[in-house]
């Protein structure tokens, strides 16, 4: 087995495991809890978690799985007969359009819209209760997605070791 692709697979899976994980806080509990605040202090709490988020270490992860996803997808061209390769697309496949492009066309969008609000207008709370919904939808979506990745890349893992002997 190629010490490289493993590496990059294993690296992959663990971050598609922190995302998913991450993700999945904010579906389950995180966005719960806010949402029974009132609409102004989940507003400005939330306004607050997206401008913390864009930081170096959960940007690193983020991206960086992206980009690792990335290549393993680009990678399977040349390898298609190899143990695990149909995983390998899989799983970089799922996270690259699942979570990173979901983030960019659907979350971070709404982000930008409620960063736009004023906690304490009028038309806040109805801004918020939308929000609330639709963000939650697709964050949910994210978090299956990079827990499916992660999963896929496990297998192509097992496949290729499996394989090597």
């Amino acid at each position: 087995m190629d010490q490289a692709l493993f590496i990059v697979t294993l690296l992959s899976a663990l971050g598609c495991g922190l995302i998913a994980g991450a993700f999945f806080a904010f579906s389950s509990f995180v966005m719960k809890a806010l949402a029974r605040l009132p609409a102004e202090h989940g507003i400005a709490a939330m306004q607050s978690i997206n401008v913390v988020v864009v930081n170096p270490v959960f940007l690193g992860v983020f991206v960086g799985t992206a980009l690792t996803c990335g290549l393993l997808a680009i990678s399977t061209a040349w390898r298609w007969e190899a143990a695990g390769t149909g995983y390998l697309l899989g799983g970089g496949a799922l996270y690259v359009v699942g979570t990173f492009v979901v983030t960019m066309a659907f979350n971070v969008p709404r982000n930008d819209a409620l960063a736009a609000v004023d906690p304490k207008s009028a038309d806040g709370a109805r801004v918020w209760a939308d929000y609330v919904a639709s963000w939650t939808a697709w964050n949910t979506v994210r978090t299956a997605a990079a827990l499916l990745a992660a999963a896929a890349l496990i297998a192509a893992l097992w496949r290729m070791r499996a394989a090597a002997g």
